[in-house]
């Protein structure tokens, strides 16, 4: 941050400015941001999460209305349509707003609604990282690792680059989100992030050719008129060749009101 032109050479550089507000591209510009916005949330009656501080709730009548704001860019939904309608002329009395409309796109994940439910996927987001690392014409695999595979340390293998190799595994991370069938895979080869090897680069490039197979996969939320939520979970047995730890995996679905 540095003074206005011309008052550094009227007051030789001896005075420093106050500033009044937080301006925008200040390291502290975001935290004074969000901390005006969550307080304008608990004005408007809304009850900041714990596990999440960017998810804000509203309960009244038995009905549910939530918003999660990542930066500047948020998400409205329940099943309260006056409540959702309210929310949205309080923001705008307070801030600068743009209504998009219906939820199509958001952080990578393309959002489908339709009489049967809502889908999520991210197709588009795969098909920029298959054209990102030269994969787009490769041929497709039929599974996201290798059977009965025996993944672990090689010392003695040759070291692929290590930032592509974190670079690309972070990115099937997020885009497990909207792809369980690619997790076991990515958990795997997660594993490896600070030494990795060849062998374990070849890993990472199997998952791509899979996601080569079906890039539209994603979540199916069928539509019914209950916020019921189930868990599945399953382990295996001394499976780790290295150390011979179990690996376990837990799932959560819920069916969600439309």
């Amino acid at each position: 941050m540095d003074l206005p032109p011309g008052y550094e050479a009227s007051t030789g550089g001896r005075f420093v400015c106050k500033l009044n507000k937080s301006l925008y591209g200040l390291k502290q510009s975001p935290r004074a941001w969000f901390g005006r916005f969550s307080q304008a949330m608990r004005r408007f009656g809304y009850k900041q999460s714990n596990s999440d501080h960017t998810l804000f709730l509203k309960r009244c009548e038995g009905k549910l209305t939530a918003l999660i704001i990542y930066v500047d860019d948020m998400i409205i939904t329940g099943d309260n349509s006056e409540e959702v309608e309210r929310l949205k002329d309080l923001l705008a009395s307070e801030f600068e707003m743009k209504d998009l409309g219906s939820l199509k796109y958001f952080l990578g994940i393309e959002v489908a609604r339709g009489s049967s439910g809502i889908f999520l996927c991210q197709r588009k987001y795969v098909l920029d990282l298959l054209t990102e690392t030269g994969m787009l014409g490769c041929r497709p695999a039929d599974t996201p690792i290798e059977q009965n595979h025996k993944l672990a340390e090689y010392p003695n293998q040759t070291l692929t680059e290590k930032a592509r190799y974190q670079r690309l595994v972070g990115r099937l991370i997020y885009l497990s989100h909207t792809r369980p069938d690619i997790a076991y895979a990515v958990s795997v080869v997660s594993q490896f992030m600070h030494n990795p090897s060849e062998t374990h680069m070849e890993a990472v490039i199997r998952i791509l050719r899979y996601l080569k197979s079906a890039p539209g996969k994603g979540l199916m939320f069928s539509k019914h008129s209950h916020l019921d939520i189930s868990g599945y979970t399953d382990a295996d047995w001394a499976g780790c060749v290295t150390d011979r730890k179990s690996t376990s995996e837990t799932k959560g679905c819920g069916q969600v009101k439309c």
